[in-house]
């Protein structure tokens, strides 16, 4: 291991579309539409809800991208974060992500691709099960085969980013590649073979739904969580080719193919299956039922449809899982090289030249959190506290322009300050609206926030006495 900071730039610009796509990409496409149909009760208000939750993400792309030609580094936020408004707030965001959010989300989409696996090969029933509250909410715990094989595939990915990040890269980009096509499949039978597709229904209501603002809020809410990844890029913006080039037209050219994607395969649900048949579909409400994207696959593939979604679940769910673990290490590899971490965090290996340490801790934790049953309630309670940092890290755009105005901005934010200012303002809304919906979940996030304030304290005292 070695403590020097030569990360070797691998990442061509096809891999860095690839790990905005195939971050971005996980289950939530697969799945949301029954939520945002039951708040919103009409085709055509839940593609909008999809289209304006898109285009939020791409104006907070172009953001970033600015942010990321500016500061080509390893480390995404943190580094935008603190270079706009110095070391608290910054740890504050590393501390968040690193000790709950992105384990949480490894843990979490583990869990899915075992679930998944499970309705190709069966998996048996759990050994143990227990029932407990969890921050406030019953978790229903359980081990079995099923918690096996989410910690196995964490501990496969964990270990092939451990070699060389081009070939993290390579195979983020066989993975992006394959998710599209499975997807691509879905639209064009919704389209071309589906015998119960038709415009009837596109305008035919889901009866009683919510109304307002308030309830597209909570729509655009879930839209987000499967627009959410786009900001995978930056974090390991030290490791691609030509940064100041190829950040910026990974983050657009990848976040427009999403949007694209998103609006085609929604339509495509409405397209071939009654509202109805929408909003019952597998959710909260609706536990047992069958995912949407399954119903639909259905009507052109038959019983083969179950099959065949499961599989692109399987896909799709290892492809965002390989990016979170390549991107997301890549926080504390910043934060220790800074001296707001332990040292060895921030070490690369010699023959690899990648953070191994970081990755193996990043991985473990997520075992642990995959166990223990409670990644959902982890993410739930933390995607409030990170969209306050994204928030604050859109506004660096304008703090860096007005304190560094002379620094050199190898790419400028398409409609500045227009984009960047709906971005920022449109992500407090979210944040405040998520604050009144789902009030205990919020305060929990912040509590997670809170709790890095003595370790910063502590490693701020350790940084100075090393000075």
């Amino acid at each position: 291991m070695t403590s020097g900071r030569a990360l070797v730039r691998a990442l061509s610009l096809a891999d860095a579309i690839a790990i905005v796509v195939g971050c971005v990409i996980g289950t939530g496409v697969f799945l949301k539409a029954a939520l945002m149909t039951q708040l919103l009760g009409s085709p055509g208000l839940v593609l909008l809800a999809w289209l304006a939750a898109g285009l939020l993400s791409l104006a907070g792309a172009l953001t970033y991208a600015e942010l990321g030609a500016m500061y080509p580094e390893s480390g995404g936020e943190y580094v935008f974060l603190g270079k706009a408004y110095g070391d608290f707030p910054a740890f504050l965001y590393g501390w968040t992500q690193w000790a709950v959010a992105s384990p949480g989300g490894i843990a979490a989409i583990a869990a899915a691709f075992a679930i998944f696996l499970g309705a190709v090969i069966p998996l048996g029933a759990p050994w143990v099960e227990r029932t407990a509250p969890v921050f406030g909410q019953v978790v229903h715990w359980q081990f079995g085969l099923q918690q096996i094989v989410a910690v196995a595939v964490i501990l496969v990915f964990t270990a092939i980013n451990c070699f060389a990040v081009i070939v993290g890269g390579r195979v983020q980009s066989v993975l992006a590649v394959a998710k599209v096509l499975g997807i691509a499949v879905i639209i064009v039978g919704a389209f071309a073979f589906s015998s119960s597709g038709g415009t009837a229904n596109l305008g035919a209501p889901a009866g009683q739904a919510a109304t307002g603002v308030t309830a597209f809020g909570a729509a655009m809410l879930a839209a987000l969580w499967a627009y959410s990844g786009w900001y995978s890029l930056p974090l390991v913006a030290g490791e691609v080719e030509n940064p100041q080039r190829n950040v910026p037209r990974g983050l657009i050219l990848g976040m427009l193919a999403v949007l694209v994607i998103y609006l085609l395969v929604n339509l495509s649900y409405f397209w071939v299956l009654p509202v109805s048949e929408v909003a019952t579909a597998n959710s909260t409400a609706h536990r047992a039922a069958l995912p949407v994207a399954t119903k639909a696959a259905e009507t052109f593939l038959g019983p083969l449809g179950v099959k065949f979604i499961s599989i692109a679940f399987i896909v799709s769910a290892v492809g965002a899982l390989n990016g979170m673990v390549l991107s997301r290490a890549r926080i504390p590899f910043a934060m220790a090289q800074s001296g707001m971490l332990f040292a060895r965090l921030g070490q690369l290996s010699e023959k690899s030249r990648v953070p191994v340490t970081a990755i193996m801790v990043q991985g473990a934790w997520a075992s642990v959190l995959a166990l223990s049953g409670s990644f959902d309630q982890i993410t739930t309670c933390t995607i409030f506290s990170l969209w306050l940092f994204y928030s604050f890290t859109g506004g660096a755009i304008f703090v860096l322009r007005w304190k560094q105005p002379d620094l050199p901005r190898p790419y400028k934010a398409f409609g500045y300050p227009v984009v960047p200012a709906v971005f920022v303002i449109v992500a407090a809304w979210l944040v405040i609206n998520t604050l009144r919906t789902n009030t205990v979940e919020s305060i929990v996030g912040l509590v997670f926030v809170a709790s890095g304030v003595p370790v910063y304290l502590y490693f701020k005292r350790r940084r100075a006495r090393s000075v």
